[in-house]
């Protein structure tokens, strides 16, 4: 199966940074709101472009630690043995996960979301791998084994889909 990783852009109220494009903006043009759930991919990967990992003392104008974690998941491949397709990668301004930089959130459509932190700027290909697995997954929550030990270790929080049948609540 191809890997179709797309990037696409959150609606925000913050002004873009200086130097260009918005740290929010995706890996490819989104879908109108109207055709969004239609079209939504099953798993879209958030990652948070205004986070600093700890201990970086860079001049605030400086690229955001998260910016750089986005355009690496943007640029990197699925590893070898994991293919999915529809995982789309989009930036968001802010996750408040900020005592836990980096973050990322997935959330799958129909399916549980997730939130990870502790993440590094070179997180990007087990991002990746954890959305392939949660796309994947039969019952919509992203199995444990094959998950790398970042998204293991980083979990923050697992939120269940506004549709979670009353049985399994």
């Amino acid at each position: 199966m191809d890997v179709s990783v797309e990037r696409g852009a959150i609606p925000d109220s913050t002004a873009p940074e200086p130097g260009g494009e918005s740290p929010e903006a995706g890996c490819a043009p989104q879908a109108a709101p109207e055709a969004a759930r239609d079209l939504a991919p099953a798993v879209t990967l958030l990652i948070c472009t205004t986070c600093r990992a700890p201990g970086n003392d860079a001049p605030p104008d400086a690229e955001r630690d998260g910016a750089r974690l986005l355009a690496s998941a943007c640029a990197a491949s699925l590893p070898e043995g994991v293919a999915v397709e529809g995982v789309a990668v989009e930036g968001v301004s802010c996750l408040a996960n900020c005592k836990r930089a980096l973050s990322a959130a997935m959330v799958r459509r129909d399916g549980w979301t997730y939130v990870f932190g502790d993440l590094s700027p070179d997180s990007a290909a087990d991002l990746l791998t954890g959305a392939a697995l949660l796309a994947g997954s039969q019952d919509g929550l992203m199995p444990w084994r094959g998950r790398p030990d970042a998204l293991k270790r980083g979990m923050v929080a697992r939120v269940p889909p506004l549709t979670l049948p009353k049985e399994t609540r």
